[in-house]
């Protein structure tokens, strides 16, 4: 099976957030599938990329595709990535800019320019190259159209004939919406502009395109899956369009690279420890980190982390609401960036409070994994949830998570109120102050009993979060559309 896939970031070549972290784990584990022969992932080539590790070197030669009324050029780069081909996307006029999407400013007014341009340069590009896939899996709004283009423009060219598509929803709040003038640019025909095809509210919408058109779309956890479908608020206008597609979606939980992510080898943390040393590994990085970041260094008080991007669908304003009522008991370390005005609160906590709570205002990858290491509890009281990565990585650290049982927090942290010691973690059914301030007092009296708490970290450590089990449904849903495994039903 030949492999094609697409996204606007991947890890670790450009990253914004959690896409990144899926796409480039997701492209690594399904090389080392043996169902998969080849793969190949295609990003477009933003300014830093050049700046990393990796030396893009540019293949001979350049093609032409139209945008608009314009043409314009594409240039291919390649990096050799383990067992991946990475080809970078290049055009100055669209990526040699500071940030992937935005300013600080704002969203680039462009944004549907440059991803109608990256959607068919990869479609371009893989003639180019002259690689046929069975398979283009494609991720979010930013390739959206891909699926589209190949069962309209490209409906009679040979190359593609065999080829069929996988889309992906990461998060659906994020859709890629735009007028008219864009469908315009994207260069449809009319005929595809109607409500059941491309059209949306009198413009067109790049997740819709890719859900109507795909010949599977997939999403990031099961619990989310459903949720789509039948909560329009979380559904975000889709979820018509999601239930007529319905038979068709599948809810396939994201794993995390849990060579990266792995106590006992992480070189961020204080010392590393497994589940046998944890509890000489676990308390050394909490004395460290409190230390490092100023709080009081106290044992018996519970550390509670968040590593979060600041938004009203993270609930990171909900534990700036409830924080003063349990600075006796546990002290808090935040990091991320993002709302000014839960910023502005986490910030007056902290000032106001700098023994017991912290707030780093920034992404900074080593501050997070001694989030991770040092804290005892993970807060993640998220009013939707896709799937989410940190509760997974939380939980390999031995830091137990606190989530809301919805999307995907709901498929991987298991709170068995009547028998705590099966549980991996805490929930509350939703996301409110009065809930996530209830827990957090049944959170110190379970603390409290080092037995239960024992059994809990155990749990949560031995949770499998790798890709394995992801992996082999993907390669078991590429099969069963591309028709090399007719058993399949």
């Amino acid at each position: 099976m030949k492999l094609a896939i697409c996204a606007s970031e991947a890890f670790p070549f450009c990253k914004t957030g959690g896409l990144a972290d899926v796409v480039g784990a997701l492209s690594s584990n399904l090389s080392k599938s043996n169902e998969v022969e080849n793969v190949v992932l295609f990003l477009p080539k933003y300014r830093d990329i050049g700046k990393t590790a990796f030396s893009p070197k540019k293949i001979t030669g350049n093609f032409i595709i139209p945008v608009s009324d314009r043409r314009e050029t594409v240039n291919l780069y390649l990096v050799e990535w383990g067992r991946v081909k990475v080809y970078l996307v290049d055009n100055p006029r669209y990526f040699d800019r500071p940030g992937l999407y935005r300013t600080s400013s704002g969203e680039f007014s462009d944004n549907d320019e440059r991803f109608i341009f990256f959607q068919r340069a990869v479609l371009e590009a893989l003639k180019f190259v002259d690689f046929k896939p069975d398979i283009i899996f494609c991720h979010d709004w930013q390739t959206g159209l891909i699926p589209a283009y190949l069962k309209t423009l490209y409906s009679i060219d040979a190359f593609f004939a065999r080829t069929k598509t996988v889309f992906t929803i990461h998060n659906i709040a994020y859709q890629g919406m735009f007028g008219k003038e864009t469908f315009v640019k994207a260069g449809f025909s009319w005929f595809d502009f109607t409500p059941d095809k491309l059209e949306y509210y009198g413009g067109i919408n790049f997740m819709k395109a890719g859900i109507n058109y795909a010949d599977i779309i997939t999403t990031v956890s099961p619990s989310y899956a459903k949720e789509i479908c039948e909560n329009a608020q979380i559904a975000r206008g889709l979820e018509g369009v999601l239930n007529f597609r319905k038979n068709s979606l599948f809810g396939i939980l994201n794993g995390i690279d849990t060579e990266v992510w792995d106590p006992a080898t992480d070189t961020f943390i204080y010392k590393g420890y497994d589940l046998k040393t944890f509890w000489r590994g676990k308390p050394y990085c909490k004395k460290m980190f409190q230390k490092e970041m100023g709080l009081e260094q106290n044992k018996n008080k519970i550390l509670a982390g968040c590593v979060s991007r600041l938004d009203w669908q993270k609930g990171v304003d909900m534990i700036a609401d409830v924080a003063n009522r349990f600075l006796d008991k546990i002290q808090f370390a935040v990091l991320g960036s993002g709302d000014k005005e839960i910023a502005d609160k986490l910030r007056a906590i902290a000032s106001a409070h700098p023994s017991g709570f912290v707030f780093i205002e920034e992404f900074n990858e080593e501050l997070a994994h001694k989030i991770y290491a040092s804290s005892d509890i993970f807060l993640m009281p998220s009013r939707f949830e896709p799937c989410g990565l940190s509760q997974m990585i939380a939980s390999r650290y031995g830091s137990i998570a606190v989530v809301s049982r919805i999307g995907g927090l709901k498929d991987t942290i298991f709170y068995n109120p009547d028998n705590l010691i099966e549980s991996n973690g805490f929930s509350i059914d939703l996301p409110t102050q009065s809930n996530l301030s209830s827990m957090l007092g049944h959170i110190i009296s379970v603390y409290n009993s080092k037995e239960i708490w024992s059994n809990i970290v155990k749990n949560a450590m031995k949770t499998d979060f790798s890709w394995n089990k992801s992996v082999s449904e993907y390669t078991a849903l590429f099969k069963k559309i591309s028709g090399i495994d007719n058993n399949l039903t």
